[in-house]
């Protein structure tokens, strides 16, 4: 297996785990869904629910980690997959915002200050990962 391939398979593991803890653990990944775009409790504003939008970045995950394992389809899942990285930057200074708010913790904060960094490197591999 070739550096770039290796590469993949790597992303494509941390993609699959992160995906399948969306789906074990969608409280944790919820705080991260910016307000702006989910619906409240009376179905206001936003097209999904903060566990919609959170189940669904979960199947966008194992989507882009099986195209990051074909080399067919690499180059497209790894564009995706760096614009996916560069959106949830939106979602991580929301939860970061709200960590700092009223109701926030120190574990928030110290979850969301840690995140919020580790983007940009996500965001550099899977831009490298389109050959």
């Amino acid at each position: 297996m070739n550096r770039q391939s290796s590469s993949a398979a790597a992303m494509a593991a941390l993609l699959s785990v992160s995906a399948v803890n969306h789906f074990r653990n969608p409280k944790f990944y919820n705080a991260v869904v910016p307000r702006s775009i989910s619906t409240d409790t009376d179905g206001q504003f936003g097209v999904l629910t903060r566990r919609q939008w959170t189940h669904l970045s979960g199947v966008l995950e194992f989507a882009a980690a099986a195209g990051l394992l074909l080399p067919a389809t690499r180059r497209a899942a790894a564009t995706g997959t760096t614009l996916m990285y560069i959106a949830f930057i939106a979602g991580h200074l929301s939860a970061l915002q709200r960590a700092f708010g009223p109701r926030g913790s120190d574990r928030e904060k110290a979850i969301h200050l840690a995140r919020l960094p580790l983007q940009l490197p996500l965001i550099r591999w899977a831009w490298s990962l389109r050959g």
